[in-house]
């Protein structure tokens, strides 16, 4: 779970509601919530939880972050999708990123 306080996406919070559905129109389809892992075996707690919701409290900063990941997954670009993949993981492990 992120350790920071995170804001829920909603009617009420239509900033934050924006940036998540902008950012995620940017996306490969696998990562939709039909084409990930199966949360439903998590416990509701970890299954909730986001990494993208982390950047809840600067939606702004949500919005640009993450659309420019979308961005740079464009299938239109000349890497594959495996190349992509490849590097991210290569940035993660330099990183010591445990996700």
């Amino acid at each position: 779970m992120t350790w920071i306080k995170t804001e829920r996406p909603g009617p009420d919070n239509p900033t934050l509601l924006d940036a998540l559905e902008a950012q995620r129109a940017l996306y490969p389809a696998e990562y939709g919530p039909n084409g990930g892992a199966d949360r439903s075996r998590l416990p509701p707690l970890i299954a909730a939880d986001s990494i993208v919701l982390s950047h809840s409290l600067i939606p702004d900063a949500l919005r640009h972050a993450f659309s420019a990941f979308g961005a740079m997954m464009d299938p239109g670009l000349p890497l594959a999708r495996r190349d992509h993949e490849l590097i991210a993981t290569s940035v993660s492990a330099l990183n010591k990123c445990h996700y």
